[in-house]
């Protein structure tokens, strides 16, 4: 068996011949041989197409500040996989998730898992093990047949639904949503992110008796000042600093999680909202360098023509004062034509780079999907590290780089960048 944590992430990437296969039967049984029960008092679901990494930061930071003991499970990770079991606000380290893998691989026989699936179990393992007041697991892909729907939340989260993983989930938002909603339970409350979610989740909700608790409907957000929001639901308010996370979509995000948290049995004082929108963090969220002054670079995560929409409207609500240059890699499975028209009017120069790994285009590969786009005449570079070493030395004050196309176009980004 392997004994460093990069040996069994390299051992479980073999153990299932797909990356990707879903369907809880196989994890539900090996759940069943470790033990596996509810890995706190008390658990969040969060699913959605994105802003599930963010409103998971937020209700973390939130429960913290009311002295809970937190469990949080993300995915992917940017830098080390460590990232993605938290405990009490610190990263699992290597011996804890050693541990925790070899425990599934005893269990699970000759029962062939995923490397997600692998993770998912581990994570339980370990908060099962922590005494927590709160497990809070974003979904993998999708909600209904993903390896954290295996345990049953008491309140479920839905941040939006949008075309993304459509090979797997669906062609249109009625079909995503129906597979998003497979997260909510019987007559316990479903946080929805949208003003409009589709009907295919509403329905849901209503047949299983599951109480929809709905953004603009049932709670809001009030623009308050430049430094202050208001948070606000029938008979109750709360008034909030602007969050740490940059962007507008954060209001919403943090407003989503305060909702998740007071759809609890429990109830949380009103001054842990207040410092846990403030606390809570998150990198590759419009994560701001200034490598060289008055030369800005932002780190992206968006992925898919959603995400590209707001990260466009968040350029376009704080322009730059000279150009702004993209650096763009993404995978091959993603609508990377949808992603480049949403951000067109708010880009003056593309530069394109490739990725390595199974799912990865390399630049020339991706320059050809973009013919016909605004980044058709994109300046190439085989990797990130190497579009972003081009692309500095051509910024002049005022500019700013945007690097934006996937997980791990911002890993890369954040490696050559360091500390931001």
């Amino acid at each position: 068996m392997p004994d460093t944590l990069p040996e069994w992430l390299e051992y479980i990437e073999q153990q299932h011949p797909r990356s990707i296969e879903l369907g809880l039967d196989r994890v539900r049984a090996v759940a069943a041989r470790m033990g596996l029960e509810a890995p706190a008092r008390r658990v969040i679901t969060v699913g959605g197409t994105n802003g599930k990494g963010s409103t998971v930061a937020f209700i973390e930071a939130m429960a913290r500040a009311a002295g809970w003991r937190v469990g949080a499970y993300t995915s992917p990770h940017l830098l080390r996989y460590n990232e993605r079991v938290r405990v009490d606000g610190r990263e699992a380290d290597d011996v804890a998730l050693v541990a925790a893998f070899a425990a599934v691989e005893a269990a699970r026989g000759d029962v062939a898992l995923t490397y997600f699936e692998f993770g998912t179990l581990a994570a339980l393992r370990l908060f099962a093990a922590a005494d927590l007041d709160l497990a809070v697991l974003e979904v993998g892909l999708g909600g209904r047949l993903d390896a954290v729907n295996l345990v049953d939340a008491d309140v479920a989260v839905i941040t939006t639904v949008d075309l993304d993983h459509q090979d797997w989930l669906g062609d249109d938002r009625e079909a995503i949503g129906a597979e998003k909603a497979g997260i909510a339970r019987p007559w316990k409350p479903l946080v929805l992110g949208e003003t409009q979610p589709p009907s295919s989740v509403i329905g849901h909700a209503y047949r299983i008796g599951a109480s929809a608790i709905v953004y603009g409907s049932d709670f809001f957000v009030d623009p308050v000042d430049a430094q202050h929001w208001r948070w606000r639901e029938l008979d109750f308010t709360l008034e909030l600093p602007r969050p740490r996370l940059a962007g507008d979509i954060q209001l919403r995000n943090a407003a989503v999680a305060i909702a998740a948290l007071r759809a609890l049995p429990d109830d949380l004082p009103d001054a842990a909202f207040v410092e846990g929108v403030a606390a809570a963090r998150i990198d590759g969220r419009l994560q701001r360098f200034e490598p060289r002054p008055g030369v800005e670079v932002l780190v992206d995560v968006a992925h898919n023509p959603q995400a590209a929409r707001t990260l466009a409207a968040e350029l376009a609500a704080q322009p730059a004062a000279g150009r702004t240059q993209a650096v763009y890699a993404a995978l091959a499975d993603k609508d990377s034509v949808g992603v480049v028209a949403a951000l067109a009017n708010v880009i003056d120069d593309w530069r394109v780079a490739g990725l390595a790994g199974a799912r990865a285009l390399d630049v020339d590969a991706f320059a050809r999907r973009l013919r016909g786009t605004a980044a058709e005449h994109a300046v190439p570079a085989a990797t990130v590290d190497e579009a972003l070493r081009m692309a500095l030395p051509a910024a002049a004050p005022g500019d700013r780089i945007v690097v934006f196309g996937s997980f791990h176009t911002a890993a890369e980004a954040l490696a050559a960048l360091g500390p931001g």
